[in-house]
């Protein structure tokens, strides 16, 4: 899109529609397939361990192909990308729903995550250059919904299609939705032409997705091999550390302009900060929300749609916040919105650590619900903040390394709790086991007896982990809150007159 605010004239409503459509379902995708795994390991003919590729595929595809958005903006247009990804995305969504092995499932899963990958910066790219400055906060909550509430909702939807359907109805829905944000982006948004394409760094793409692809496999299957107890993760590691230190070595060495990294994002005070807090939401929220499921599932015996249901009253907490932070955005201190949020989510991840395996339904509900709120007071004028005074022509660069930091972020902090929880898990269980041998060994001595003591010591001291985990994340919570201190609050933005208004519209359709 064109680098200047636009003016009236544009159909706002549904160019926001459109490109929502499209980043709901790329939001949704990446949650909604999981819960319809093991549905999908006897259909596919796959292992446990193979059918985790489904998952795997798409992440990795997803987190190599962002980095390339600002480029090919540049180099074909805003519109005949959104066109391109969203098109491909649904197509590949057909190919994920027909197909019949698991080789077939992966290919169109990495197609999924390559076509998907531009739609989520893209559109925040595109909510920014629509809209006026006075109007940025609105448009990022917007935003946040689609990218914040897609990935809660998706396994409750996931659940409820498989369940009532076919596991194949996760992707094939897909498809009246791209057709309509296709539709909605052809119709609707204008084609702005191309920006001056710069030179395409081979070397620093090639040594960017080597660090990206080998971190995300990592992260994505380190608990299923066992860390680094195998060769795999050793490998992993060591590609991800040479990769990266090739990349900086490379990127700092070179001219401005000839590098894949676009070194003027780096002098924005405000976009270093914004990067620094949206891994943090990511390390800590996003991996909060990981740990629900398995712990509703595995400890309290809900099933996969009843988890879903239980959890979604979340996403509306989280509907609302960003519906009422809208509107304050460029009228309240954006560090104080963001301190409220942290605060209430750290509040949220105490009234958690208080949870037993007898804990009732009403007492996750509500904490679910404020923390849902929480992060929509993070988000928004996170995003905002993090762009308010970064260049228009910057702007797909900037968003698509923001929801890079993002992505890695939250595979970062749900590879730490999961791996904490397994580790934690044992420990508090032989510590647990020998406090029984120490004061009842009698109830050892019959067989039936020792495995359900040991059934309940294992359910406890599984609980006792996830309590961890939340504690864990609510310290973290809290230290963050300091570091608000380094976002600039950017100058609130004079409201065009009406010529300027005249200009600014004659600009956007040239």
């Amino acid at each position: 899109m064109s680098p200047p605010d636009v003016g009236p004239a544009l159909n706002r409503p549904m160019i926001t529609i459109s490109i929502m459509l499209a980043t709901i379902i790329v939001a949704i995708d990446g949650t909604i397939a999981n819960v319809a795994l093991p549905h999908m390991q006897g259909s596919l003919n796959a292992s446990s361990d193979q059918i985790t590729w489904v998952l795997t595929s798409f992440i990795v595809a997803t987190a190599i192909a962002t980095p390339l958005t600002g480029w090919v903006s540049d180099r074909i247009g805003a519109k005949t990308l959104f066109l391109a990804s969203i098109g491909g995305f649904t197509l590949a969504s057909v190919l994920c729903g027909i197909a019949g092995s698991l080789t077939e499932m992966v290919v169109a899963r990495l197609l999924q995550g390559v076509f998907g990958a531009a739609l989520v910066p893209l559109s925040q790219s595109t909510l920014l250059d629509i809209n006026p400055r006075e109007k940025h906060g609105s448009a990022m909550a917007v935003w946040g919904m689609g990218v914040m509430v897609g990935p809660i909702l998706g396994p409750t939807l996931g659940g409820w299609l498989t369940d009532t359907y076919d596991w194949r109805w996760c992707f094939f829905i897909n498809v009246p939705i791209g057709a309509a944000a296709l539709f909605g982006i052809w119709t609707y948004i204008p084609d702005n032409g191309v920006r001056k394409p710069t030179r395409f760094d081979v070397f620093g793409f090639a040594m960017l997705s080597l660090f990206i692809g080998s971190l995300q496999m990592l992260l994505d299957r380190g608990q299923q091999n066992d860390w680094f107890s195998s060769g795999e993760t050793w490998v992993e590691g060591v590609l991800a550390f040479v990769s990266l230190g090739f990349f900086i070595i490379h990127t700092a060495t070179k001219p401005a302009g000839a590098t894949f990294f676009n070194y003027r994002l780096l002098m924005n005070r405000n976009f270093l900060t914004g990067l620094l807090f949206i891994f943090i939401v990511g390390l800590v929220l996003f991996a909060t929300r990981a740990l629900m499921p398995s712990m509703l599932q595995g400890l309290m015996g809900y099933t996969p749609y009843y988890a879903g249901i239980i959890t979604a009253p979340g996403g509306f907490g989280t509907m609302l916040a960003m519906m009422i932070v809208g509107r304050m955005v460029g009228k309240v201190d954006l560090r104080l919105i963001l301190g409220v949020g942290f605060f209430l989510t750290g509040l949220t991840l105490w009234m958690m650590t208080k949870y037993t395996v007898e804990t009732s339904q009403i007492a996750i509900i509500i904490p679910g619900i404020i923390q849902g709120f929480g992060l929509g007071l993070v988000f928004v004028p996170l995003s905002a903040a993090t762009f308010a005074t970064l260049a228009g022509d910057l702007r797909p660069d900037g968003t698509s390394i923001y929801s890079l930091v993002r992505n890695i972020g939250s595979s970062i902090g749900i590879a730490t709790v999961q791996a904490l929880l397994v580790s934690n898990t044992q420990t508090i269980h032989e510590s647990l086991v020998a406090n029984v041998a120490a004061q009842a060994p009698g109830m050892l001595a019959d067989t039936r007896t020792v495995l359900s003591l040991n059934g309940e010591i294992t359910r406890q001291a599984s609980m006792i982990a996830y309590i961890d985990d939340f504690r864990l994340m609510m310290i973290m919570c809290f230290l963050a809150m300091p570091l608000l201190l380094l976002i600039k609050q950017p100058k609130r933005a004079a409201r065009p007159t009406q010529e300027e208004e005249e200009q600014l519209e004659l600009a956007a359709l040239e």
